[in-house]
């Protein structure tokens, strides 16, 4: 059985593998902004909100949904305070972006972009939306503020949540 320091040393690899496949300019900038776009789930949070306005039928579904978005982020940074894994800090990691804390497990990033994007595909009735949470889990490794099986951990988190929601009530016209 792989000690707890193999797996760190597996994830650091895979970590600097991710930043030497991704060294474009464009693409760092991009998850730098996507960084940014998805702290403490405003954006996706917005999103649900600007869904409730603009879909008056569906008014009380975008408002679960968005209460759900809120919900796995909470549950993320609970995750963080339990777990207190901290961030990497190989030398060989470049950091792009800073962090509101020094825990990692799991990303409130990836928890908050896979529950939006799982609740809000259902009430759009379109997939397109679930293409955000491999960007978003990407992006977290390329800024150096991840390991991947925190990324995982949040995604999990997500989908639970983003399921829950679909189940606590129908979609009205589905």
């Amino acid at each position: 059985m792989m000690g707890s320091g193999h797996v760190v040393d597996h994830e650091v690899a895979a970590l600097i593998s991710a930043q030497s496949f991704s060294a474009s300019p464009w693409t760092r900038q991009g998850a730098v902004i996507l960084s940014h776009a998805g702290e403490h789930a405003l954006g996706w949070t917005a999103l649900g909100l600007l869904g409730a306005a603009l879909d008056h039928e569906q008014r009380r579904p975008w408002l679960r949904a968005t209460a759900t978005v809120v919900g796995a982020h909470a549950v993320s940074v609970v995750a963080k305070r339990v777990a207190r894994r901290h961030r990497p800090s190989d030398p060989r990691i470049q950091v792009l972006v800073a962090t509101p804390s020094d825990w990692s497990f799991p990303s409130s990033h990836a928890a908050s972009t896979t529950a939006a994007a799982v609740a809000y595909s259902r009430l759009l009735r379109r997939r397109w939306p679930l293409l955000s949470i491999p960007v978003m889990m990407t992006s977290r490794v390329i800024v150096g503020v991840h390991y991947p099986s925190d990324v995982l951990a949040g995604a999990l988190i997500g989908v639970v949540m983003g399921r829950w929601v679909a189940r606590t009530g129908p979609v009205s016209g589905s």
